[in-house]
C-alpha cells in the first residue's frame, strides 16, 4: 500500500506541475517549485508543498492558487486515470526555507 501512495504522489506531483506551468500565469519574476505531495492512504486528500522564490511572493502565489484550485482539480481530474482522485491542498514548504537559511549562516562561518 506504501509504494502505491508513493507512486500517486510522484504521479500528482509530475501532472500538477505540469498545469500548473502551463495554466496559471504567475508574475515574471516569481519562481514557483513543487517540492514534494503526500496523499493520505484513502486517497482522500493530497498535500502539495511548494516553494517559492522571492519567498515574500509566497502568499500572492497561494492567493492565486487557491483562486484556480477548482480548474486545478478539474483539469488533475482530467489527467488521472484513477478513482478517487484526492483534494488538492497548496501548503508552503517550510523546509527548504529552513535550509536556505542554514546554507547561509555555514557560508557566513566559512568567510570568518
Amino acid at each position: 500500500m506504501l509504494n502505491r501512495i508513493q507512486r500517486v504522489d510522484s504521479l500528482i506531483q509530475k501532472e500538477l506541475s505540469q498545469i500548473i506551468l502551463r495554466e496559471v500565469e504567475f508574475s515574471p519574476d516569481i519562481l514557483v517549485t513543487l517540492t514534494r505531495v503526500e496523499t493520505t492512504p484513502n486517497l482522500a486528500e493530497t498535500k502539495v508543498f511548494m516553494s517559492v522564490l522571492p519567498e515574500g511572493k509566497i502568499e500572492i502565489v497561494l492567493k492565486i492558487l487557491n483562486k484556480n484550485i477548482y480548474n486545478l482539480q478539474k483539469k488533475l481530474n482530467k489527467r488521472l486515470r484513477m478513482r478517487p482522485i484526492p483534494k488538492i491542498n497548496f501548503i508552503r514548504e517550510k523546509i527548504t526555507s529552513e535550509a536556505g537559511r542554514i546554507e547561509e549562516i555555514l557560508a557566513g562561518l566559512k568567510k570568518e
